[in-house]
């Protein structure tokens, strides 16, 4: 089923993401997902970029399509003026690709400083503007296109600030709604009361709330994300966990299992970030009863 089609259907969807590969030849991650194909709504590719080598991202949505997943092109739109952010998403349209996920600013939306409403205001009405020409069917310049693109938008959202969610961040929420966002994606939830709080606020939009769900196999990954990501984005307990357990792919997919089954009484739908594991998160979707 494609991620739209499940959403209009209000289903508890499941997507996950991969880096676009290096090479040109990317049976090893087709295999490695042909081990999911049927369990997941859509697959999204994130941009790789390692000392000036790319991956081709497009390409790799073309192909994944190709094989019967459901491509969800990802990008950023701070470091993109318009010409290009039309370019890329032209691009990604001629490849076959309906599913678009966009993340302003760097990484995600934050909203707590006047300064960042202001980049943000500037990158959502750049990005409006764009999909805006495209659905028209002519380019920002006014020129005419062989046929209008439309796609599924999905905007990341701050989702680590409980009840107290910003004013400002409340407003991008608002303005991505106004674009056209057909959901909203979490940044990595560990704490389920928290995330629900969230949601309290975020819910009043309408919008479908898909949360991220990060795959954590060691406790050296989980202090890595709270050093380089977020101080106290991982909990303690679960660090402790992970390290004391004598077994740690066990430990890491009885996390996994607990918070994706809190999930499902929460929100619309689990993102999976495997970091590299995607050759095991078949035994992360059983566990968790997804699919």
């Amino acid at each position: 089923m494609k991620l739209k089609e499940a959403l209009d259907k209000k289903l508890f969807v499941v997507t996950s993401e991969v880096q676009a590969p290096f090479d040109e030849n990317p049976q090893e991650l087709l295999d490695n997902l042909k081990q999911i194909r049927g369990r997941v709504d859509g697959v999204s590719i994130a941009e790789s970029d390692i000392q000036g080598i790319v991956g081709d991202t497009v390409k790799t949505c073309e192909i994944l399509n190709e094989n019967r997943f459901d491509a969800i092109y990802q990008t950023t739109t701070r470091d993109k003026n318009r010409i290009q952010l039309q370019k890329d998403l032209l691009t990604a349209h001629d490849a076959g690709v309906e599913n678009l996920l966009v993340f302003t600013e760097d990484y995600r939306i934050t909203g707590d400083s006047l300064q960042e409403m202001m980049f943000f205001h500037v990158d959502a009405g750049k990005l409006d503007s764009v999909l805006k020409s495209m659905r028209e069917g002519h380019s920002v310049e006014g020129k005419p296109l062989d046929k209008r693109a439309e796609f599924l938008l999905g905007s990341g959202v701050e989702s680590g600030w409980g009840r107290n969610v910003p004013e400002l961040e409340l407003k991008e929420m608002e303005q991505m709604t106004g674009v056209g966002a057909g959901y909203f994606l979490s940044t990595p939830v560990f704490d389920l009361d928290l995330f629900e709080k969230f949601l309290k606020q975020a819910n009043t939009f309408g919008v479908p709330v898909i949360a991220e769900l990060m795959i954590l196999r060691t406790a050296g990954m989980a202090r890595f994300l709270n050093r380089h990501i977020r101080s106290g984005l991982v909990p303690d307990w679960v660090i402790k966990k992970l390290a004391q357990a004598p077994d740690k792919q066990k430990a890491s997919i009885e996390l996994f299992a607990d918070l994706a089954k809190g999930l499902k009484d929460l929100c619309d739908g689990v993102h999976i970030i495997s970091i590299g594991g995607t050759d095991k998160l078949k035994h992360y979707l059983d566990a968790a009863k997804l699919r």
